[in-house]
C-alpha cells in the first residue's frame, strides 16, 4: 500500500509540474512568435513608408537610435502600376529572383487581406495602396522559423531536464513526506499482528475448557470447577488485555479526557504503594520508598495510580531474588520527579530504546515466564504523555534499571 501510495504521490507532483513547464514554455514561444510577428510587420510598414529615392537612415555606434532604422529583418517592397505590373523594387538586406518575386506579387495580390503569409516561400506580406498603384512589402520569415525552432528545442531540452531533476526530488520528497506514514502502517500491521497473537492464546483455551464441558453434559458445575475457573482466568484476562488495547486506541485517536482536576501525587503514590508491600515480600524483594508531601498535579487520580501499578509492578517481576525497588517522588522546582529503580538484570542499549513499544518484550519467543502482554509501559507512557509529562528508562549491569517519570506541578 504504502509503495502504490508514494507512486501515486510521485504521478501526481509529475503532472502537476509538467503541466506548469508546458504552460510556462507555451507562453514564452507565443509571446516570443508574437514579438517576431511585430517587428517583421513593423520592418515591412517602415518599408512601404520611405520613398524609393530615400536611403535608409543610419546608425551611428554609440548614439540614439534614429527614427525609422529598419530591423535586421530582410524585407523588399514591390512597386505596382494599376495593372499590377511590377515598377520598381526596393530591397533591405535580401535577394530574391525575378521568379520568386513576381509569384509573391502575385499571391499577395490574388489574396483578400492586407497582410498575410505565404508558406511555401515563407514570406510575409503587406499591401499598401497608393493613388499610382500598389506597394506590397514581403519579408523574409525563416528567421522567424528558426528562431521559434531553436526556442523549442531549448524548451524541450530545459523541459526534459527540469523534469528528470524533478522526478529525482519527487522521489525524494515522496519518500521523505511518506516516512511517518509508512512507519505508522508498520506499527499499525505490527499491532494487529501482535494483538490476534496475544487474544489467541486465551481464546484457544476457552474453546479447550468449553470444549471439556460439552464432552461431559452429565457432570456438576462442582466436578468441572477447575475447567470454569480456567476459563473464568483466560477470560479475565481477555478483559485486561481489551481495555488495555482500548485505552491505547482513544489515546491514538485523541478521544482520552485532558486532565485538568488537581490530584494529590504523593497520596496516589503511597496509595498505590502499600498493597505492593506483601506482593514485594512475597517475592523475596525489598521495597523501600521516599515520598515528598503535597505534591499537586492536574491529571486523573486513575490513570497516575494505574502508572505506578505499572512501573510497580514491573519493578517487582525484574528485580530478581533478593533484590531491592527503590521508589522516590520528590520536587524539583516546578517538576514532580517519580523514579523506580529496582536491581534487576541489566537492559541492553537497543532493547532499551524499543522498551516503550507496544507489544515490545525483551523475550522475543513470548514464553510467558512472566505475566502481562508487553503493553504496560506502552501504557505508562501514554498516561504520562496525556499528563504533559516525559518518561525515560536507563540500565547499567551494576546498579540495575530506572524508570524516570518527570510531571508538571500544578501552579
Amino acid at each position: 500500500m504504502i509503495k502504490k501510495l508514494r507512486r501515486k504521490f510521485i504521478l501526481i507532483n509529475m503532472l502537476l509540474i509538467s503541466s506548469v513547464l508546458l504552460i510556462v514554455f507555451s507562453v514564452l514561444l507565443y509571446t516570443n512568435y508574437q514579438r517576431l510577428e511585430s517587428i517583421s510587420f513593423n520592418d515591412m510598414r517602415q518599408a512601404l513608408s520611405r520613398a524609393s529615392d530615400k536611403a535608409p537612415p543610419k546608425f551611428e555606434i554609440g548614439g540614439s537610435r534614429p527614427q525609422g532604422l529598419p530591423a535586421m529583418t530582410p524585407v523588399i517592397c514591390a512597386i505596382l502600376n494599376d495593372n499590377g505590373d511590377i515598377l520598381e523594387t526596393v530591397g533591405q538586406n535580401v535577394e530574391i529572383t525575378p521568379q520568386a518575386l513576381q509569384q509573391a506579387v502575385q499571391l499577395a495580390l490574388d489574396s483578400p487581406g492586407t497582410s498575410g503569409s505565404i508558406s511555401s516561400l515563407d514570406l510575409r506580406y503587406l499591401k499598401q495602396e497608393t493613388p499610382n498603384g500598389t506597394k506590397i512589402a514581403f519579408a523574409d520569415r525563416s528567421h522567424e522559423l528558426n528562431s521559434i525552432k531553436s526556442m523549442l528545442l531549448s524548451s524541450l531540452l530545459v523541459g526534459a531536464g527540469g523534469l528528470f531533476a524533478f522526478f529525482l526530488i519527487s522521489v525524494f520528497l515522496a519518500r521523505w513526506a511518506l516516512r511517518p506514514a509508512e512507519k505508522a502502517w508498520e506499527q499499525q500491521r505490527q499491532f494487529v499482528a501482535d494483538a490476534s497473537h496475544e487474544l489467541k492464546t486465551p481464546l484457544t483455551v476457552i474453546l479447550a475448557n468449553t470444549g471439556i464441558l460439552l464432552a461431559h453434559r452429565e457432570s456438576t458445575i462442582q466436578q468441572q470447577l477447575k475447567w470454569v475457573e480456567y476459563t473464568r482466568t483466560e477470560a479475565t484476562r481477555m478483559k485486561e488485555l481489551v481495555d488495555s488495547l482500548l485505552f491505547l486506541a482513544k489515546s491514538d485517536s485523541c478521544r482520552a479526557p485532558s486532565p485538568q482536576i488537581p490530584v494529590d501525587l504523593s497520596n496516589a503514590v503511597w496509595s498505590s504503594l502499600l498493597p505492593y508491600e506483601p506482593v514485594a515480600f512475597e517475592q523475596g524483594v525489598t521495597l523501600n520508598s521516599s515520598i515528598s508531601p503535597n505534591l499537586f498535579i492536574l491529571g486523573d487520580s486513575g490513570q497516575l495510580q494505574q502508572l505506578i501499578v505499572i512501573l510497580l509492578d514491573n519493578a517487582c517481576k525484574y528485580a530478581g531474588e533478593h533484590g531491592i525497588i527503590t521508589l522516590t517522588l520528590e520536587q524539583n522546582q516546578t517538576k514532580a520527579h517519580l523514579t523506580v529503580h529496582n536491581t534487576g538484570g541489566f537492559i541492553p542499549q537497543n532493547q532499551l530504546d524499543h522498551i516503550f513499544e507496544r507489544f515490545y518484550r525483551m523475550d522475543q519467543s513470548r514464553a510467558r515466564q512472566t505475566e502481562g502482554y508487553g503493553l504496560g509501559l506502552s501504557i505508562a507512557k501514554t498516561i504520562v504523555e496525556n499528563h504533559g509529562g516525559k518518561i525515560s528508562a536507563s540500565s547499567t549491569p551494576l546498579s540495575g534499571t530506572s524508570f524516570e517519570v518527570i510531571l508538571p506541578l500544578k501552579p
